[in-house]
């Protein structure tokens, strides 16, 4: 089992990749999603600003217990 300071160093330092590449993604689809009316842009955007927090929850899990899952 990885030590805990060693598994919050590598968790944070996923995280912030993930936080990176997730913001590249959106980025990237700025044109595109340029030429959408107003509220369909606040909606994509506002539900892309809350969808990246999902899947951190079991890398958190991770970085407190050492498992992915509750068991």
């Amino acid at each position: 089992m990885t030590e805990p300071r060693g598994r919050k160093l590598a968790g944070i330092a996923i995280i912030l990749t993930l936080i990176a590449l997730w913001a590249l993604l959106v980025a990237s689809l700025a044109e595109w999603v340029g030429d959408w009316p107003v509220l369909a842009q606040a909606a994509f955007y506002l539900v892309a600003g809350v969808v990246w927090i999902a899947p951190l929850k079991p890398l958190i899990r991770w970085i407190e217990t050492g498992r992915f899952s509750r068991g």
